[in-house]
């Protein structure tokens, strides 16, 4: 899919749970956007990304109330401000009836994004998809950042991390794939709900390491409604997110060794 300037991006920077984040109350800030790396707070660092791709021509930041939050904050001239919903997928929800497609979704606390990251992405959302997620696979995100811990999504043809990058691509049937994300979320925490979302079956094979990639994709197809893809990012840098003390030093190390050359 190729964009031309067209591409709305959405920033998630509330809080999850509701309440303040643990890194967030260590730094002294409201929000984990707001945390500092390499002197920089992170939603500043991913405003600053999608200001500079090419295929994005509107950036809009969803936190809670949000004049209060980010006031005084510079560097935000011409992004739009919407207050969060209850959860990430409501906040989508929300963008997407406001804005429609495409619908660029990414994190505050993606703070390693990049332009080249931005475009690779939108440009291999292949045409007939109705939204479409990033993943690194194990091998390019250990060869960048050898002996990190990230969250592996494991299939039979390979391992795989998110890179907290969504493209909403077509506004109704993206909208279908919205509301089964905000159904997973709302059954997160009970797992007979959460099997009955996905389905037993492909939940066994994932268990036992026999389902594919594309299997899982088509077994959420089903159960959405919506075409999805995935598409394999080259960049080590894509799957990092500043969860915990050890990503904020990976991160902070990475933009030190880049900004010394």
């Amino acid at each position: 899919m190729t964009a031309d300037g067209g591409v709305t991006a959405l920033v998630l920077a509330g809080q999850r749970g509701g309440g303040p984040d643990p890194m967030a109350a260590a730094a002294g800030v409201s929000h984990k956007a707001l945390l500092p790396v390499a002197g920089v707070p992170m939603l500043l660092r991913v405003v600053s990304a999608l200001r500079a791709s090419p295929v994005v021509g509107r950036i809009v930041v969803c936190i809670e109330a949000p004049e209060e939050t980010l006031s005084g904050l510079g560097g935000l001239e011409g992004v739009l401000l919407r207050a969060a919903e209850s959860s990430p997928a409501r906040s989508a929800a929300a963008a997407l009836e406001e804005f429609g497609a495409p619908l660029l979704v990414t994190t505050a606390d993606h703070a390693l994004l990049t332009p080249a990251m931005v475009g690779h992405f939108v440009s291999a959302v292949p045409r007939s998809v109705a939204a479409a997620a990033a993943l690194a696979r194990s091998g390019t995100v250990l060869a960048g950042h050898p002996g990190t811990r990230r969250t592996w999504l494991r299939f039979r043809d390979g391992a795989f991390s998110g890179c907290n990058l969504f493209l909403l691509a077509e506004t109704e049937n993206a909208a279908r794939a919205v509301g089964f994300w905000r159904r997973v979320e709302g059954a997160r925490k009970r797992p007979l709900a959460m099997a009955r979302l996905l389905g037993p079956l492909p939940l066994l094979r994932f268990a036992l390491g026999r389902l594919t990639l594309r299997a899982a994709l088509d077994a959420l197809e089903r159960r959405c409604g919506a075409r999805l893809a995935a598409v394999e990012m080259p960049f080590a840098d894509a799957a990092v997110d500043v969860d915990k003390p050890a990503d904020l030093a990976l991160a902070e190390a990475r933009l030190l060794r880049e900004a010394a050359g």
